[in-house]
């Protein structure tokens, strides 16, 4: 009675579909769950609750439950609810992450696992250091391959469960990936360490290749519960197979409408597959939403119903429509950022928290330009899981390359990127040079030319680069000059080779645009009185990177990229940046696959939101300091416009008024008119001008938004719509001017 008792009182307050999830029966064959739970559902509540009624009605022990989450905090705030919620000792229960229940895993059966009994984990800048170190001993150029890359090789394969002797080499590079990856792993094996993909590859083949460990694993842990199963990779789903194969009941919560780690090895496929591998599974769905008003929910549901491959499910609230979504198309990324911080503004006037005041952006360059607006207008925030722009380590190196032309004899610059990227100049050369210089009472940069030896050559390959970058951008603008140092430097081509260099070499990128700002600002021609457009920039440069971020538990807004946002929610969310290109991102866009997680990564924005939501586009946006055209997002015309409140007018009598006429109605491909050519508009050759509309023989319609080059060397960049957005050299592209009608 008193196990029945607590039974009940687990099940208080629940919903009943939440309701039907906890108390799947227990029953041999078993009987596996499938959760769909909608953002604001109440996941985490009935995964715990199913623990809890599984140990408070006596349907299992703690020693036979596994539960596996994706956060450390997540392991805790579990562990401290059911301790809360039942009686039954929960120290015997196995919760943590994938790596944390691997590697209690692995020091139990180091022996079978072949690892020393006090093996050590390598976390992601251990493991780098060691690859270099390998690297060098084996004498492999880094700048032919860059460690990053080779690191990134290594663990995208060991996620799939692949070893170095099981890789597909089709040329001679990825024979050389191949062959480090080979001598990286025997190097771990004789240093007796394994970074964070070893364990979990380890710890599926001990299972996979000791049956007796195997079964009694498969034997002890009759309930199998997963959180987030939505993120899993291959390898943990196959992982997790192995464990459930001797009878377990699978009870895995998830949202595929949440997905959006593909570039973390995440498989939304697994989902699918768990009715096919689970045949007894009962798929429930969780669509009361408790966090968000239901206009927001509209949308959500209406965005989401676009992507093709989804098990399906609507979000639906008690709590009422709430306020419509209100849209805002900005002139420009300023105009826009003033909007943000205007609004934001005006909400903590009438009593918003402004930590309950979230800003959301696709990428984390655009953090720039709203932190500024936000500083200048002394609005505290605070850039959510990342680092402010100025203070990015791409940012700081860029700038220490501008302060060494501006001024040689800076020694904090000349060590930040002496040897960045990656020249050979090892840390007894700087040694030698930081003593010389002491000796002679000089900066590094003037003490450069007493090395001997292979220092001398290397060092002054360096102070040489200076000197000829100096040279080079003497006649230069300050954004060309500063997009000339990325280049040359080398910064560029060694972010190009990261695994997750696009997002750096945007942050640079935007550099250049906060360059093309100042230089048109009011400051500028009083700056370059007092020493020049490059000093002056420098200045500006390191009082924005000053302390002006709000203090850790300070009310602050919050700015963060929609990737950071997951799991959150808040009273008042801004998604910016809502054209073609940006978000949906370039990368993305002419990919099905691609385009959908971008819709999910949508959708997980738009479900932040509790009681009001915000979406702002620009019509020009900075790009390589130049203004481009810029074309509305996809994700707006898929939005219910019985949902929306539009804040500013059409851009133009002309422009893209069809669109908005509408009410966002659905999105056009090939696109229709998206701009009536401006009259001020510069000609190009052949009667086109920035924002005609074009036709292409391959492409189809579509409209010019930038131009770069003159006479036969002029090239076009034209939004194709579906097609994408390309630039095309107009001596071969045979463009045509087009109409709405044609």
């Amino acid at each position: 009675m008193i196990a029945e008792a607590q039974s009940a009182r687990t099940l208080t307050d629940l919903n009943e579909p939440q309701q039907r999830a906890v108390v799947l029966p227990v029953t041999q064959p078993p009987t596996h769950g499938l959760i769909l739970a909608g953002a604001g559902s109440g996941k985490t509540r009935v995964l715990t609750t199913r623990i809890a009624w599984l140990l408070a009605g006596g349907q299992a022990g703690a020693h036979e439950i596994l539960a596996v989450t994706f956060t450390n905090k997540a392991a805790r705030e579990m562990t401290t609810r059911l301790a809360a919620q039942t009686a039954v000792n929960v120290r015997g229960l196995w919760i943590g992450t994938f790596h944390g229940l691997c590697n209690r895993l692995l020091r139990l059966h180091h022996r079978e696992a072949n690892l020393p009994q006090t093996f050590q984990i390598l976390d992601v800048t251990d493991q780098l250091a060691a690859i270099k170190r390998l690297m060098k001993n084996l004498g492999i150029d880094d700048e032919s391959y860059p460690p990053r890359d080779i690191q990134y090789f290594i663990n995208a394969h060991k996620e799939k469960g692949v070893r170095a002797d099981g890789v597909e080499t089709w040329d001679g590079i990825t024979r050389r990936k191949a062959e480090i990856y080979a001598e990286y792993e025997a190097q771990c094996q004789r240093e007796g360490v394994a970074d964070f993909a070893e364990l979990l590859l380890r710890a599926y083949e001990l299972l996979f290749r000791h049956e007796p460990l195997r079964t009694h694993y498969q034997q002890r842990f009759r309930h199998i519960l997963v959180d987030e199963f939505q993120d899993t990779n291959r390898l943990q789903y196959g992982w997790l197979k192995l464990l459930a194969g001797g009878g377990a009941a699978m009870f895995a919560v998830g949202d595929d409408d949440q997905s959006i780690y593909a570039f973390r090895g995440a498989e939304v496929g697994n989902m699918r597959d768990f009715e096919r591998d689970f045949a007894n599974a009962q798929v429930i769905r969780l669509e009361q939403n408790y966090r968000s008003h239901g206009h927001i929910l509209a949308a959500a549901n209406a965005l989401i119903q676009h992507n093709r491959e989804r098990l399906g499910k609507e979000l639906w609230t008690d709590a009422g429509a709430g306020e419509p979504i209100r849209v805002y198309e900005a002139m420009g990324d300023q105009d826009e950022a003033g909007f943000v911080a205007g609004e934001a503004r005006a909400l903590m006037e009438e009593g918003s928290a402004c930590s309950q005041i979230a800003v959301l952006y696709r990428s984390n360059a655009q953090s720039r330009v709203l932190e500024h607006e936000f500083f200048a207008r002394g609005i505290a925030y605070r850039v959510y899981g990342g680092l402010r722009f100025f203070e990015r380590q791409e940012i700081k190196h860029a700038l220490a390359y501008l302060r060494l032309i501006a001024n040689p004899d800076d020694d904090t610059a000349f060590l930040r990127v002496v040897n960045f990227p990656t020249r050979g100049i090892g840390a007894r050369s700087l040694e030698n040079l930081q003593t010389g210089a002491r000796q002679i009472n000089a900066s590094l940069y003037a003490a450069a030319a007493s090395l001997s030896g292979k220092a001398a050559v290397t060092v002054g390959g360096f102070v040489r680069l200076i000197e000829r970058l100096r040279a080079e951008t003497l006649a230069l603008s300050l954004p060309e000059q500063i997009e000339h140092v990325i280049e040359h430097s080398g910064l560029a081509g060694h972010y190009q080779n990261e695994k997750e260099g696009q997002e750096r070499l945007e942050n640079l990128d935007e550099l250049i645009n906060a360059a093309a700002v100042f230089v048109a600002s009011e400051e500028v021609s009083r700056a370059e009185e007092a020493g020049g457009a490059l000093p002056a920039f420098l200045g500006y440069a390191t009082l924005e990177s000053g302390e002006h971020q709000a203090g850790e538990g300070e009310e602050a807004v919050q700015l963060m990229t929609v990737h950071a946002a997951k799991g959150l929610e808040f009273d008042v969310v801004f998604i910016t940046g809502l054209e073609q290109g940006l978000f949906p991102h370039d990368n993305a866009a002419s990919d099905a696959r691609g385009l959908e997680e971008e819709r999910r990564l949508m959708y997980v924005a738009i479900t932040r939101a509790r009681r009001r939501l915000y979406l702002s586009s620009a019509q020009t946006r900075m790009l390589h300091g130049q203004v481009r055209y810029a074309t509305p997002s996809q994700f707006l015309a898929e939005l219910p416009p019985q949902s929306l409140k539009l804040l500013s007018r059409p851009r133009s009598a002309h422009a893209n008024a069809a669109f908005w006429r509408a009410g966002f109605a659905p999105f056009q491909r090939p696109p229709v008119v998206v701009r009536e050519p401006a009259d001020f508009a510069p000609e190009l050759p052949g009667g086109l001008k920035l924002g005609m509309n074009v036709r292409h023989a391959r492409f189809g319609l579509g409209v010019i938004i930038d131009a770069k080059g003159s006479g036969e060397e002029t090239s076009v960049e034209v939004n194709f719509g579906g097609a994408g957005i390309k630039w095309l050299a107009l001596a071969y592209a045979k463009l045509e001017p087009a109409t709405a009608r044609n």
